[in-house]
Protein backbone atom coordinates (compact mmCIF):
# COMPACT_ATOMS: atom_id res chain seq x y z
CA UNK A 1 0.00 0.00 0.00
CA UNK A 2 0.95 3.34 -0.59
CA UNK A 3 1.77 5.77 2.27
CA UNK A 4 2.74 9.44 2.43
CA UNK A 5 5.09 10.55 5.71
CA UNK A 6 5.07 13.81 6.73
CA UNK A 7 7.26 14.39 9.98
CA UNK A 8 7.58 11.03 10.77
CA UNK A 9 3.52 10.03 10.71
CA UNK A 10 2.77 7.81 7.74
CA UNK A 11 -0.59 8.70 5.89
CA UNK A 12 -2.86 6.29 3.66
CA UNK A 13 -3.01 7.33 -0.40
CA UNK A 14 -6.12 5.56 -1.11
CA UNK A 15 -9.77 6.82 -1.53
CA UNK A 16 -12.91 5.79 -0.13
CA UNK A 17 -13.02 3.01 -3.00
CA UNK A 18 -9.29 2.08 -2.79
CA UNK A 19 -9.93 1.32 0.90
CA UNK A 20 -12.84 -0.91 0.21
CA UNK A 21 -11.78 -2.69 -2.28
CA UNK A 22 -8.57 -3.55 -0.07
CA UNK A 23 -10.62 -3.98 3.16
CA UNK A 24 -12.61 -6.60 0.93
CA UNK A 25 -9.62 -8.33 0.12
CA UNK A 26 -8.23 -8.28 3.65
CA UNK A 27 -12.00 -9.11 5.03
CA UNK A 28 -11.40 -12.39 2.50
CA UNK A 29 -7.86 -13.49 3.55
CA UNK A 30 -8.81 -13.47 7.08
CA UNK A 31 -7.32 -10.15 8.20
CA UNK A 32 -7.81 -7.19 10.76
CA UNK A 33 -7.75 -3.65 8.88
CA UNK A 34 -7.77 -0.81 11.28
CA UNK A 35 -8.58 2.95 10.22
CA UNK A 36 -7.19 6.05 11.91
CA UNK A 37 -8.34 9.84 10.82
CA UNK A 38 -5.13 11.78 10.24
CA UNK A 39 -5.39 15.88 10.28
CA UNK A 40 -2.52 18.28 10.31
CA UNK A 41 -3.32 18.86 14.66
CA UNK A 42 -2.70 15.28 14.90
CA UNK A 43 0.57 15.09 13.13
CA UNK A 44 2.13 17.90 14.95
CA UNK A 45 0.41 16.03 18.41
CA UNK A 46 2.21 12.64 17.10
CA UNK A 47 5.86 14.75 16.66
CA UNK A 48 5.94 15.39 20.23
CA UNK A 49 4.67 12.08 21.79
CA UNK A 50 6.08 9.37 20.35
CA UNK A 51 3.14 7.13 21.69
CA UNK A 52 0.48 8.72 19.33
CA UNK A 53 2.76 8.43 16.34
CA UNK A 54 3.05 4.36 17.11
CA UNK A 55 -0.50 4.33 17.51
CA UNK A 56 -1.02 6.15 13.99
CA UNK A 57 1.53 4.39 11.86
CA UNK A 58 0.30 0.80 13.29
CA UNK A 59 -3.20 1.06 12.10
CA UNK A 60 -3.77 -0.14 8.38
CA UNK A 61 -5.17 2.92 7.02
CA UNK A 62 -4.59 6.30 8.21
CA UNK A 63 -7.07 8.37 6.49
CA UNK A 64 -6.30 12.06 5.08
CA UNK A 65 -8.98 13.89 7.11
CA UNK A 66 -7.90 16.96 6.50
CA UNK A 67 -7.66 19.77 3.48
CA UNK A 68 -4.18 20.38 5.28
CA UNK A 69 -3.08 17.07 4.57
CA UNK A 70 -3.93 17.23 0.61
CA UNK A 71 -2.55 20.90 0.44
CA UNK A 72 0.69 18.86 2.13
CA UNK A 73 0.67 16.52 -0.73
CA UNK A 74 0.58 18.87 -3.48
CA UNK A 75 3.19 20.65 -1.60
CA UNK A 76 5.67 17.84 -1.69
CA UNK A 77 4.42 16.82 -5.50
CA UNK A 78 2.78 13.23 -3.31
CA UNK A 79 -0.66 11.39 -5.11
CA UNK A 80 -3.17 12.52 -2.12
CA UNK A 81 -6.07 14.51 -3.73
CA UNK A 82 -8.96 14.03 -1.78
CA UNK A 83 -10.26 14.17 1.71
CA UNK A 84 -11.11 11.07 3.53
CA UNK A 85 -13.19 12.41 6.57
CA UNK A 86 -13.76 9.63 9.29
CA UNK A 87 -17.82 10.07 9.13
CA UNK A 88 -18.19 9.76 5.12
CA UNK A 89 -15.68 6.76 5.64
CA UNK A 90 -17.99 4.93 8.09
CA UNK A 91 -21.03 5.71 5.43
CA UNK A 92 -19.03 3.71 3.05
CA UNK A 93 -18.20 1.04 5.25
CA UNK A 94 -21.95 1.00 6.45
CA UNK A 95 -22.96 0.90 2.85
CA UNK A 96 -19.99 -1.84 1.80
CA UNK A 97 -22.06 -3.76 4.70
CA UNK A 98 -25.42 -3.39 3.71
CA UNK A 99 -24.42 -4.42 -0.05
CA UNK A 100 -22.80 -7.32 0.93
CA UNK A 101 -24.06 -8.94 4.02
CA UNK A 102 -21.41 -7.79 6.95
CA UNK A 103 -22.57 -7.25 10.11
CA UNK A 104 -21.99 -4.09 12.20
CA UNK A 105 -21.73 -3.50 15.84
CA UNK A 106 -21.84 0.06 16.76
CA UNK A 107 -19.80 0.99 20.59
CA UNK A 108 -19.61 4.54 22.38
CA UNK A 109 -21.63 7.05 23.28
CA UNK A 110 -24.78 7.65 25.11
CA UNK A 111 -27.05 5.55 25.47
CA UNK A 112 -29.87 7.46 23.45
CA UNK A 113 -27.15 8.59 20.46
CA UNK A 114 -26.36 5.15 19.60
CA UNK A 115 -29.80 3.88 19.48
CA UNK A 116 -30.70 7.05 17.47
CA UNK A 117 -27.81 6.73 15.05
CA UNK A 118 -28.63 2.80 14.22
CA UNK A 119 -32.31 3.25 14.31
CA UNK A 120 -31.38 5.96 11.32
CA UNK A 121 -28.80 4.04 9.53
CA UNK A 122 -31.29 0.87 9.73
CA UNK A 123 -33.70 3.72 7.62
CA UNK A 124 -31.33 4.69 5.17
CA UNK A 125 -29.74 0.97 4.55
CA UNK A 126 -33.06 -1.63 5.29
CA UNK A 127 -30.56 -4.33 4.08
CA UNK A 128 -27.82 -4.04 6.85
CA UNK A 129 -27.57 -5.76 9.76
CA UNK A 130 -26.49 -3.94 12.89
CA UNK A 131 -26.02 -6.68 15.03
CA UNK A 132 -25.83 -5.07 17.83
CA UNK A 133 -25.26 -2.06 20.11
CA UNK A 134 -23.23 -0.94 23.29
CA UNK A 135 -23.19 2.83 25.02
CA UNK A 136 -20.07 4.17 26.33
CA UNK A 137 -20.89 4.07 29.80
CA UNK A 138 -20.36 0.03 30.62
CA UNK A 139 -17.42 -0.42 32.62
CA UNK A 140 -16.72 -3.61 32.95
CA UNK A 141 -14.48 -3.95 29.21
CA UNK A 142 -14.94 -7.83 29.64
CA UNK A 143 -18.72 -7.92 29.13
CA UNK A 144 -18.54 -5.71 26.33
CA UNK A 145 -16.22 -7.53 24.61
CA UNK A 146 -17.81 -10.65 25.03
CA UNK A 147 -21.07 -8.60 24.23
CA UNK A 148 -19.81 -7.30 20.41
CA UNK A 149 -18.49 -11.44 20.00
CA UNK A 150 -21.80 -12.48 20.69
CA UNK A 151 -22.84 -10.63 17.98
CA UNK A 152 -21.00 -11.72 15.48
CA UNK A 153 -20.08 -8.26 13.97
CA UNK A 154 -17.87 -8.68 11.21
CA UNK A 155 -17.49 -4.57 11.59
CA UNK A 156 -16.77 -3.07 14.81
CA UNK A 157 -17.03 1.24 14.83
CA UNK A 158 -15.96 2.42 18.21
CA UNK A 159 -16.55 5.89 18.78
CA UNK A 160 -15.18 7.23 22.31
CA UNK A 161 -12.85 10.36 20.86
CA UNK A 162 -9.88 9.93 19.89
CA UNK A 163 -6.96 8.56 20.71
CA UNK A 164 -9.05 7.02 23.41
CA UNK A 165 -11.21 4.73 20.50
CA UNK A 166 -8.17 3.95 19.33
CA UNK A 167 -6.04 2.50 22.25
CA UNK A 168 -9.53 0.45 23.12
CA UNK A 169 -9.16 -1.15 19.81
CA UNK A 170 -5.50 -2.17 20.02
CA UNK A 171 -6.04 -3.23 23.61
CA UNK A 172 -8.97 -5.84 23.23
CA UNK A 173 -8.69 -6.31 19.21
CA UNK A 174 -7.21 -9.90 19.95
CA UNK A 175 -9.96 -11.02 21.47
CA UNK A 176 -12.55 -9.94 19.42
CA UNK A 177 -13.78 -11.70 16.37
CA UNK A 178 -14.45 -8.49 14.05
CA UNK A 179 -11.98 -7.64 11.05
CA UNK A 180 -12.50 -4.48 10.34
CA UNK A 181 -12.43 -1.78 13.05
CA UNK A 182 -12.48 2.04 13.07
CA UNK A 183 -12.21 4.58 15.85
CA UNK A 184 -15.17 7.10 14.70
CA UNK A 185 -15.27 10.34 17.02
CA UNK A 186 -18.48 12.06 16.75
CA UNK A 187 -20.27 10.46 14.14
CA UNK A 188 -22.85 8.69 16.10
CA UNK A 189 -23.64 11.94 16.88
CA UNK A 190 -24.22 12.78 13.34
CA UNK A 191 -25.85 9.90 12.05
CA UNK A 192 -28.28 10.33 15.14
CA UNK A 193 -29.22 13.38 13.87
CA UNK A 194 -27.84 15.61 16.91
CA UNK A 195 -25.05 17.14 15.39
CA UNK A 196 -25.20 19.06 11.50
CA UNK A 197 -22.10 18.58 9.57
CA UNK A 198 -20.98 21.66 7.35
CA UNK A 199 -22.85 22.45 3.94
CA UNK A 200 -21.66 20.16 1.21
CA UNK A 201 -20.29 23.37 -0.15
CA UNK A 202 -18.21 24.23 2.42
CA UNK A 203 -17.22 20.48 2.38
CA UNK A 204 -16.39 20.33 -1.06
CA UNK A 205 -13.98 23.20 -1.14
CA UNK A 206 -12.50 21.79 1.88
CA UNK A 207 -13.94 24.34 4.09
CA UNK A 208 -15.34 22.47 6.71
CA UNK A 209 -12.86 23.29 9.23
CA UNK A 210 -13.84 27.15 8.41
CA UNK A 211 -17.69 26.74 9.16
CA UNK A 212 -16.75 24.90 12.17
CA UNK A 213 -14.64 27.55 13.43
CA UNK A 214 -17.17 30.28 12.45
CA UNK A 215 -20.01 27.92 14.46
CA UNK A 216 -17.36 27.59 17.41
CA UNK A 217 -14.90 30.55 17.68
CA UNK A 218 -13.24 28.73 20.90
CA UNK A 219 -11.78 26.47 17.97
CA UNK A 220 -9.45 29.21 16.90
CA UNK A 221 -6.31 28.09 18.82
CA UNK A 222 -6.71 24.39 17.81
CA UNK A 223 -6.63 25.60 13.73
CA UNK A 224 -3.39 27.29 14.22
CA UNK A 225 -1.96 23.40 13.46
CA UNK A 226 -3.35 24.01 10.42
CA UNK A 227 -0.85 27.21 8.77
CA UNK A 228 1.64 25.58 11.32
CA UNK A 229 1.87 22.08 9.59
CA UNK A 230 1.96 23.73 6.31
CA UNK A 231 4.68 25.86 6.81
CA UNK A 232 6.64 23.04 8.62
CA UNK A 233 6.02 21.32 4.98
CA UNK A 234 6.81 24.25 2.47
CA UNK A 235 10.19 24.51 4.31
CA UNK A 236 10.89 20.93 4.85
CA UNK A 237 13.51 19.26 3.01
Amino acid sequence: MNKENYFGVSVSSYDYEGIIDDIRHRMAEGENSTIIAVNPEKVMSAEKNPELMELINSATYQIPDGIGIILASKLKKGSIRSRVTGVDMMDRLLKFAADEGHRVFMYGAKPEVVMQAAENIQKKYPAITIAGTQHGYEQDQSKVVAKINESKADILFVAMGSPRQELWIREHMDGLHAKVFQGVGGSFDVFAGHVQRAPKVYRDMGLEWFYRLMKEPQRFKRQLALPKFLAKVLFSK
